[in-house]
């Protein structure tokens, strides 16, 4: 088997109601547009705060795909 080269990005997904969705939107948006996903790694979790109430659940998650230079 050939070596391979896979890049990382890291995105924030948005949720309304969980971090599992959040983190579920970040993959669904990424493979709209990319090809071959691998990993996909939560990095970190956070809330955004309003008034006292949570308004979203955010999710940092690395994700990584197959790397295809020319």
């Amino acid at each position: 088997m050939a070596d391979s080269v896979y890049k990382v990005i890291e995105l924030v997904g948005t949720s309304t109601e969980s971090w599992e969705k959040a983190a579920t939107a970040a993959i669904d948006m990424a493979s709209k547009s990319l090809r071959d996903l691998r990993i996909a790694e939560v990095s970190e979790l956070d809330m955004q705060i309003e008034n006292g109430q949570i308004r979203a659940y955010r999710a940092k998650v690395k994700l990584s795909f197959k790397y295809e230079g020319t």
